[in-house]
């Protein structure tokens, strides 16, 4: 079936060659032009998948995005920005927006990303094994490695006792390095494996999730878990 996007943008020009677009690529969309509408919409039908332009009136779209996470809706958000800089885009991430994409945006690379999206609610990374690699399990099914826990139904994890409060690409993220504990993952298998495209040398959403995870993971005095293998990717292991 069709799966249906919620679009919110106030450019009427960019909303309806937008919504245009992705109804000629197959998708049932529901177009408004503020926040006030998206959160109402969201409410009425929850969609598929979201697409929240940053910059609305009234209500904008980080605002729309916070209220729905704390609502605890997990439906995929896919932000549309004009603002360039890293901390316009962490924000929006930190509001619990999954991906963005910088205006002036081609389309196509808004149709991958909505694609990347909407395979990781459905059979993508979040419901197996990314890399065939054996890892410890507890009885119970949950997956341990260097002092961290998982439980992949229930999606929570564990420092030792305490308990990680983490976004779902977050989570999935560390799922990936979990379950290769101590192999070295590049970032274009990373990028594969969680956003199921490689957004090129110049993209900083993998640093910035890994700086999330790190800010999260750490304790003081404790061993780092997340280390940088420079001009590869990343590892976990507990040195």
């Amino acid at each position: 079936m069709p799966q249906n996007v919620l679009l919110a943008e106030d450019d009427r020009a960019i909303r309806h060659a937008l919504e245009r677009a992705l109804a000629l690529e197959g998708y049932e969309v529901t177009a408004v032009a503020d926040g006030v509408e998206a959160l109402a919409q969201a409410h009425r039908t929850p969609p598929d998948v979201l697409v929240l332009d940053v910059m609305m009136p009234g209500i904008d779209g980080l605002q729309v995005c916070r209220v729905l996470r704390a609502e605890g809706n997990r439906t995929p958000i896919l932000m549309l920005t004009a603002l360039v800089e890293t901390a316009d885009r962490i924000a929006g991430l930190d509001a619990g927006a999954d991906d963005y994409v910088v205006k002036p945006f081609d389309v196509e690379e808004v149709f991958a990303r909505l694609r990347a999206l909407l395979r990781r609610t459905g059979t993508g990374a979040a419901n197996g094994t990314p890399i065939d690699v054996p890892v410890p399990k507890e009885p119970d099914g949950q997956i341990v490695a260097a002092g961290l826990r998982m439980d992949i139904q229930a999606r929570r994890a564990w420092r030792g006792q305490r308990e990680l409060e983490l976004t779902r690409t977050e989570f999935e993220l560390l799922e990936l390095l979990v379950r290769n504990a101590g192999i070295v993952l590049d970032h274009a298998t990373i990028y594969d494996r969680i956003w199921g495209y490689d957004f090129g040398p110049g993209s900083k959403n993998l640093a910035v999730y890994v700086g999330y995870l790190r800010r999260k993971l750490d304790e003081p005095a404790a061993p780092a878990l997340i280390h940088t293998v420079r001009g590869v990717g990343y590892v976990l292991r507990e040195d």
